[in-house]
């Protein structure tokens, strides 16, 4: 039973072998393997059994048969019995020599098989092959091949019988003609060399300990003979390959005299293949092989053959090696292993070959030569050691080599050499500088090495990080380097060309500062001991200290300098270890908190000084800062390429110099400095100025003689003549020298102490400066036109004029050249170009106004006057958009807008009151006005914050009014409109400081902060989008603000203003001008009774002339009083106007708003309007169809249309809010009733002309029309958040389709509940009506809206639930299917909304969701599907003795809509059936446990159904139906694998359900099993893959004995059909299961 069982199954898979899919072949495949897994040695017969059964079989299908065979062999060896073992040995070696020709994967199959069986026995296969191995004849291809792979595979069983096997093969060579023959042969002989090698390597371990390699001489011998004199001079290459691979080991095994003999023909035979074969990798591993047995042999033919070996060999290495090619790397591998080989024996020869190939003229030999005497180096150190010198002598032409690749080559050979000593031999130094040389090399500095035409792909690191990491290795890893390295490394630290090196440089002196202090603690590091290259402590402290101040540049060298300082402590000075122990940590720390382009370059800088400041005074001793001084003076001319390490040295000159107490030192450094300046470097000026200012500080008397003696210096004597204009420097370089100068002066006046500045500042200093920046010729005064000199000029004033004011006598000083300076620097402002700015000239002139105007005495009006305008038109019309692509532009133009304000502020200040600051805008006027934005927009800024100072510094001491109010806001409100968004932000802040101005002057406190007004800073928020809605809106906000704060003695002036406004070239201020017009009156009009008449005239007027928005607001009074009196009639009158309505009827509808009592009217009256006649008329559709049509009629169409418009207006609030209820439930029947209902024909054709008229933009769509006048009631009643939560919904689109009218109400009636739930009482009420309706839809409308409601507790709160109840309950026996089903939703949401009521009403409820299951009436099904949803949400809530009674009904009722085609079944059946199993947690009699284990497999199945929802109920059902089945393990593997919004792995969780359910209820398996074989015909796929998978998985986990519920004859039968499947997937898991039915065998 059990063979014939195993058989089938076999013979099922193995007939499923053929499938097209490749996939399924593969899960065949492992099929057949698992069946082996189990019964090796019957699947094995089976499979042997069906390949001889079935010659014809193709041989791709017997190959995956084999392949299986080889599989249950390799893993089951062991289990075999002899008899199995000859029967698959005789089978493969059938199938493997079945064809003469070659057939690869088929024959590779077999002969893998009988390789596997040949790892136990040997015997059985060597007597089948040697079967196939006769002398005389050729053996197949495959044969020879088999004992190939056995002798590597079974070295220690196939050796003993090689000497038969050599014998029969042997002669066999000379009759191999075919290169295929002759490969294979060349291929076994390999193996059995290599296998004979590996035998005699392990002799210890061998079987027979007695066989030696003399054995197999003679027949390597004659072998040899025919490979190489005969086959190695093939044509083919294959068979050239073939040969050369089997010599290399053969060669090993030849009589040593027969090696040494053939040597001199070998060696050069193998050589010539490298010309013959681009793929040499073979051919450099054989090579390998050969020289190693002829080393081993002693040869001394080898010398020989050295020359060409070595010109071979070194041609390979030269090769270009490309990373994406494994055979070239490989190559490369197996040459440098020759190398290694001819190193040990000759190494003398080696290098004389080697070392004269460094000077070669080809990149490729240098670097190849450099990777082998590298490897050399490495791999042969002890043969090496003698050598050294030599080696170290020819390394100085390399180290001249200027090519990337060779760099990289010599650093590479450095770091071998340090590891072997070499470099600490005479001579290694310069090795170390060179490395030293090339850490220096900039990353951008090298040439991109870009693939050539043979494809050499370039380095992967650069010389440069190469360099770098080999120096800190060899400093850190290699003990043998310290003393090397040390302190000869320091040498390098101090020369600028090694400056791109100093990272790597201060890391590794660091390093070996540090072991050094380890060794020797309290010791100096450096012992100078008369070795005058070292640099001094001096040279070192400024050079690292320089160098720090770009800290992030040369991988952060700031951090590395400043490190190596602080190790070097002790020999700077001994004083700095406990300063700088705490100091320069604070530094590295600082570096660490801030990347590199976030570092402040100028507090940085700061930092470093005051570190050289705090070290000068640690040190304290006057000679040692001298010294310092000395020597920074010397490093300056270092940093001439490095302007920023220069400027920032020139402050430490200044710094240190500060610290010196001797005068003469002092004096001759700034002398010095003067005389040795490069002027014509600009960029060099600030340093110098920093340095002389910074000095200034202590030594200001020293430090003005100095520049006043320079200034007096033959150099400026002979610069006044015509002809003589510097006679040893040009034009250019004098004027550059005068402006950097006059930056000296400026900070000298800027840094020196204050109260010695007021003394020297005109006399002294400013003397100077004009000195400089002009000259007398023939006794004319002539001032340069040199921008750059201006703008030194420029620059001393402002820091002069600064140091004045800040001095503590500032205030009483009299500047008696203020005008005159003044004057100059009007004159550079008016010169620079109005319409662009292309030099800091005109900011720092302005600067220097803005610090001139405070000083005393106190410019003339006119001159103010003449400042402002000048300075405005300088600035106000440059172009927004920078010329060319400057990046400096930018920051140029904001820095000359803030000094321009920072002048007008300083203007302002000098004359602060109304008066004062009405001037100031009369200035900015024709800019605020100016028809182009950028002006405006600067002109309002400017203003901004001009009111804003003169706000902060308001002094008021009487109540006095400010006169000029309204015309100040009435020329900046209209503004708050303007088309530039930052215009429009400025207005409003013009606005808000002009309204706490008022208040200041009303008397208020300055902190004291208005409601009102501060609301103008949430409104400035708005404006930034350009939206007009939100603009005005915002616009009209302001105006009511104004409204509150403005005197009214102001109302007039503002408004006169803003009427001419109205005239605006910017149309968006024109319409504010109008909002804020019609807001002032609406909220002060009462102030201006006379005037009243006078600006209604005015704006009715203007109506007639257009039709601008602010216009025909004015209309809205006349329109309400007319109303007012003959409402009826106006609203007739109105209704009667031609549909669509145009704008100007709309105008007069809202107009009709304007009063709450007067709307009220108006909407009752439309109201009427609109239900009085029929919503529509039946009408057959013309021409075209017999099916009724529904169009709409007029009267009520008009009137919907009429409410929205005067609902639309704010002013109607109150009205809609007192007839809420009638208004909603009317507007919402009326959605209702004109779902589809269709426009007359005439209005059609209208609608279709109507984007060519001038109409009102409103959908004239019936359904459409009502729904947006229901939002906008909703809206106007208070009811926001209820549109905008179903607008978020998507209720109001919803609302408007038939197929989403019911989830758009629904919506609806949600929203209500939660924003508007004390009106439902009412609308509850008016809707009720609706339920008697003739019209279908208004009733299902009713009940929707309604049955939405019962799904909050608000209708608990107010009461409402027994009479909603009630009238849903009435509603039951509906006609209308929709009806019944919308009534047991509203029952089932009880258990939502008030969860508390349902066991009250629970046997009501449970009733009439039994009675919607039973429905017969409906023939879609949906009140079932509805009731099943109900019953869902009320099983968790009843009384269990009113749901015992009906538990099993409701079970059985469901259980055929688990395989429903339809999903929403599926999903709402399955859900209710985990409701089940949830509400009988704990109490599950058997009878109901019954459907819980009948359920088990649909809902397992169905985990992998194609719909989402359906699997997610699945998951939902099987974690209620875990307790139930009362274990525990069970249950908490559902709720670990089905968790809700997890993936699940499918095959891992129903193998777990699987195990636990055949462990717990294994008397199951039939059952289940039954019921996985319904769905084997499911019409899902993944249901149909998912079944067969369930029930191997229960297979998997049974015990065999429960064999008998299984009908495996009926399983076998439909696993069969489905391996005949469409679907590839399901054909897989079809031969997964019947893989896994072994276990029944």
């Amino acid at each position: 039973m059990t063979r014939s069982y195993v058989q089938k199954l076999s013979t099922i898979l193995l007939d499923a072998i053929t499938d097209k899919d490749p996939l399924v072949q593969e899960q065949v495949c492992s099929a057949l393997c698992a069946l082996g897994e189990s019964q090796p040695e019957e699947a094995l017969r089976a499979c042997e059994e069906h390949l001889r059964l079935h010659e014809k079989l193709a041989h791709p299908y017997r190959t995956m048969i084999l392949r299986a065979m080889e599989t249950v062999v390799s893993n089951h060896i062991s289990e075999l019995d002899k008899d199995m073992a000859r029967a698959v040995i005789l089978l493969a070696s059938s199938e493997m020599t079945k064809a003469k020709d070659l057939v690869w994967d088929w024959q590779q199959a077999a002969s893998n098989v009988l390789v596997a069986v040949g790892k136990q026995f040997i015997g059985t296969v060597m007597e089948e092959m040697l079967s196939k191995l006769q002398p005389g004849a050729l053996p197949h291809y495959f044969v020879v091949r088999t004992l190939a792979n056995l002798s590597v595979c079974n070295a220690f069983g196939m050796v003993p019988f090689l000497t038969s096997i050599l014998n029969t093969m042997l002669p066999m060579l000379g009759a191999a003609k075919h290169d295929a023959t002759r490969e294979v042969l060349c291929y076994a002989l390999q193996h059995f060399s290599e296998g004979t090698l590996e035998y005699l390597a392990n002799l210890d371990q061998a079987p027979d300990p007695t066989v030696r390699k003399d054995a197999f001489a003679s027949h390597m011998s004659s072998a040899y003979d025919i490979l190489f004199q005969q086959w190695l001079q093939s044509r083919e290459a294959k068979l050239r390959l073939a040969v050369v691979q089997a010599l290399g080991p053969m060669s090993n095994l030849l009589p040593s005299e027969k090696l040494e003999e053939q040597l001199p023909k070998l060696l050069p035979g193998v050589l010539a293949l490298y010309k013959r074969h681009a793929e040499t990798c073979h051919v450099s591993k054989s090579l390998g092989q050969i020289l190693e047995a002829a080393v081993s042999v002693g040869s001394r033919t080898l010398d020989v053959q050295l020359d060409s070996l070595l010109a071979a060999l070194h041609a390979q290495i030269c090769v270009p090696v490309e990373s994406s090619s494994p055979l070239v790397m490989s190559n490369q591998k197996e040459v440098l292993r020759c190398f290694t080989v001819l190193a040990r024996c000759s190494p003398d020869r080696l290098l004389a070959f080697l070392l004269p190939r460094l000077d070669s003229s080809t990149e490729r030999s240098r670097v190849g030569t450099l990777h082998v005497l590298r490897h050399a180096i490495n791999s042969a150190a002890a043969q090496m050691e003698v050598k050294k010198p030599f080696i170290l002598s020819a390394m100085r032409l390399p180290l001249l080599d200027s090519n990337s690749k060779v760099k990289r080559a010599v650093v590479q050979v450095i770091s071998a050499m340090a590891h072997h000593g070499y470099l600490e031999q005479p001579g290694g130094e310069a090795l170390v500088e060179y490395l030293v040389q090339q850490c220096a090399l900039p990353p951008e500095a090298e040439q991109p090495q870009t693939a050539g035409p043979s494809g050499e792909e370039p380095p992967a690191d650069s010389v440069h990080a190469v360099s770098v990491r080999t120096l800190y290795l060899v400093s850190t890893t290699v003990d043998r380097m310290s003393d090397v390295l040390w302190p000869y490394l320091l040498e390098f630290v101090t020369p600028v060309r090694f400056t791109g090196a100093l990272t790597p440089l201060c890391r590794s002196l660091m390093h070996l500062a540090q072991k050094r202090q380890e060794a020797a603690p309290g010791a100096l590091l450096i012992q100078y001991d008369g070795n005058v290259t070292l640099p001094s402590p001096y040279a070192i402290a400024t050079r690292l200290l320089a160098v720090s101040s770009s800290p992030y540049q040369g991988d952060g060298r700031g951090a590395a300098s400043l490190g190596l300082l602080n190790v070097l402590h002790r020999d700077i000075h001994p004083s700095l270890g406990p300063r700088w122990a705490t100091t320069i940590p604070l530094l590295l720390e600082y570096l660490d908190e801030h990347a590199a382009d976030a570092l402040p370059q100028k507090e940085w800088e700061e930092k470093l000084l005051a570190f050289l400041r705090d070290t000068l005074a640690a040190v304290s001793d006057n000679t040692w800062v001298c010294q310092l001084s000395l020597e920074m003076c010397k490093q300056l001319p270092c940093y001439n390429g490095a302007p920023q390490e220069k400027n920032f040295l020139y402050r430490c000159v200044g710094t240190t110099l500060g610290a010196a107490s001797r005068k003469d030192v002092v004096k001759k450094h700034l002398r010095e400095l003067l005389e040795t300046a490069r002027y014509q470097e600009e960029a060099e000026h600030e340093g110098l100025a920093c340095c002389f200012g910074i000095c200034a500080i202590s030594h200001l008397d020293d430090t003005l003689t100095q520049l006043e003696d320079f200034v007096r210096s033959d150099v400026f004597r002979k610069s006044t003549g015509i002809f003589n204009i510097f006679k040893d420097r040009s034009e250019v370089e004098a004027e550059k020298a005068k402006g950097a100068l006059m930056l000296c002066y400026g900070h000298v006046a800027a840094r020196a102490p204050r109260e010695l500045v007021l003394a020297r500042a005109e006399a002294d200093i400013l003397r100077n400066v004009f000195q400089c920046f002009s000259t007398k010729v023939l006794g004319v005064k002539v001032e340069t036109k040199d921008p750059a000199l201006k703008l030194c000029l420029v620059q001393s004033v402002c820091m002069v004029c600064q140091a004045i004011r800040s001095s503590a006598q500032g205030g009483c000083f009299h500047f008696a050249q203020k005008a005159e300076l003044v004057a100059q620097m009007m004159e550079f402002i008016r010169a620079e170009p109005p319409d662009s700015l292309r030099s800091p000239i005109r900011k720092k002139a302005m600067l220097a106004c803005t610090y001139l105007v405070p000083l005393e005495p106190a410019l003339e009006e006119q001159v103010r006057a003449d400042m402002v305008h000048g300075c405005l038109q300088s600035v106000m019309a440059v172009l927004t958009e920078p010329e060319g692509d400057d990046d400096r532009q930018e920051p140029l133009y904001l820095d000359t807008m803030q000094a321009l304000e920072d002048l007008l502020t300083s203007l302002l200040q000098r004359d602060l009151t109304p008066q004062g600051l009405q001037v100031m805008v009369e200035h900015l006027s024709p800019w605020i006005k100016s028809p182009r934005g950028h002006e405006r927009v600067r002109a309002l800024g400017l203003s901004a914050c001009l009111l804003q100072h003169f706000l902060e510094h308001l002094h008021v001491s009487a109540l006095v009014p400010f006169h000029n109010l309204g015309l100040l806001i009435g020329l900046f409100s209209p503004r708050c409109a303007d088309l530039w968004p930052a215009t429009r932000q400025e207005a409003v802040s013009c606005v808000h400081s002009l309204l706490y101005l008022q208040l200041g002057y009303e008397g208020f406190a300055r902190d004291y902060r208005d409601t009102a007004v501060e609301r103008l800073l949430v409104l400035k928020g708005g404006l930034v989008h350009s939206d007009p809605a939100t603009l005005f809106h915002t616009c009209h906000s302001i105006a009511q603000i104004i409204a509150k704060r403005l005197p009214p003695n102001q109302l007039i002036s503002l408004l006169l203003t803003l009427f001419e406004g109205l005239g605006d070239t910017d149309k968006n201020c024109s319409r504010a001008a109008s909002v804020m017009i019609n807001c002032l009156l609406k909220e002060r009009g009462h102030l201006l009774q006379e005037k009243v008449p006078e600006i209604v005239s005015v704006l009715r007027s203007k109506l007639q002339e257009t039709g601008e928005e602010h216009v025909r607001q004015a209309t809205q009074n006349s329109v309400s009083l007319l109303a007012s009196q003959h409402c009826e009639a106006v609203v007739s009158s109105l209704l009667g106007s031609p549909l669509p309505f145009d704008s100007h009827t709309c105008i007069l509808w809202r107009a009709l708003a304007v009063e709450p009592s007067l709307t009220a009217q108006v909407l009752e009256l439309l109201l009427q309007k609109m239900s009085r006649d029929v919503p529509f008329k039946e009408s057959r559709a013309f021409l075209l169809s017999s099916c009724p049509g529904r169009v709409a009629t007029l009267l009520p169409l008009a009137a919907t249309c009429a409410l929205s418009e005067v609902m639309s207006v704010p002013a109607s609030a109150p009205a809609v809010l007192e007839l809420y209820p009638q208004l909603f439930a009317a507007l919402l029947l009326r959605v209702s009733c004109t779902l589809g209902v269709q426009l007359p024909r005439t209005l059609q054709a209208k609608e279709r002309r109507a984007p060519g008229l001038a109409l009102a933009s409103r959908n004239l769509d019936p359904c459409s029309s009502a729904a947006e006048t229901l939002q906008v009631m909703l809206l106007r009643g208070g009811s926001e958040d209820v549109v905008q939560y179903v607008e978020r919904e998507g209720g109001w689109e919803s609302l408007r389709t038939s197929t989403g009218h019911e989830e758009g109400v629904a919506r609806l009636a949600s929203a209500m509940v939660k924003f508007a739930g004390p009106r439902l009482p009412l609308v509850m009420k008016a809707l009720l009506g609706a339920h008697s309706s003739v019209y279908e839809v208004q009733r299902v409308t009713s009940t929707a809206f309604l049955a939405e409601l019962l799904n909050s507790n608000v209708v608990k709160d107010l009461m409402l639930l027994e009479s909603l109840l009630d009238n849903l309950a009435a509603r039951q026996k509906d006609a209308c299917a929709s009806v019944r089903r919308l009534v047991l939703r509203g029952l089932a949401n009880i258990a939502s909304g008030s969860p508390d009521k349902v066991r009250a009403h629970g046997a009501q409820l449970l009733t009439s969701m039994i009675s919607g299951l039973d429905d017969g009436d409906d023939p879609q099904s949906l009140v079932a599907l509805e009731a099943m949803l109900g019953l869902a949400k009320l099983l968790g809530l009843v009384e269990p003795w009113d749901l015992r009674s009906v538990l099993l009904h409701v079970a059985v009722r469901i259980r055929p809509f688990f395989d429903s085609e339809k999903v929403d079944f599926r999903s709402a059946s399955i859900c209710l059936f985990g409701h089940l199993n949830k509400a009988c947690h704990g109490n599950c009699e058997d009878i109901f446990l019954e459907q819980v284990i009948g359920g088990l497999v649909p809902l397992l199945l169905h985990l992998q159904d194609p719909q989402a929802s359906v699997a997610g109920a699945c998951k939902f059902a099987l974690r209620m139906c875990g307790p139930n089945l009362e274990r525990e393990d069970l249950a908490e593997a559902f709720q670990k694998h089905l968790q809700e919004g997890r993936g699940l792995h499918f095959g891992e969780f129903l193998n777990t359900t699987c195990k636990h359910l055949m462990r717990h209820f294994p008397d199951l398996l039939g059952r289940l099993v039954s019921t996985s074989l319904f769905y084997f015909k499911s019409s899902w796929e993944d249901v149909r893959a998912a079944a067969p998978m369930l029930t191997g998985f229960l297979v998997l986990h049974v015990e065999p004995e429960q064999r008998q519920q299984v009908d495996l004859e009926q399983l076998l039968t439909a696993l069969q059909l489905l391996l005949k499947d469409p679907a590839p997937a399901v054909r897989m898991k079809a031969a997964e299961t019947l893989g896994r039915l072994v276990k029944f065998a």
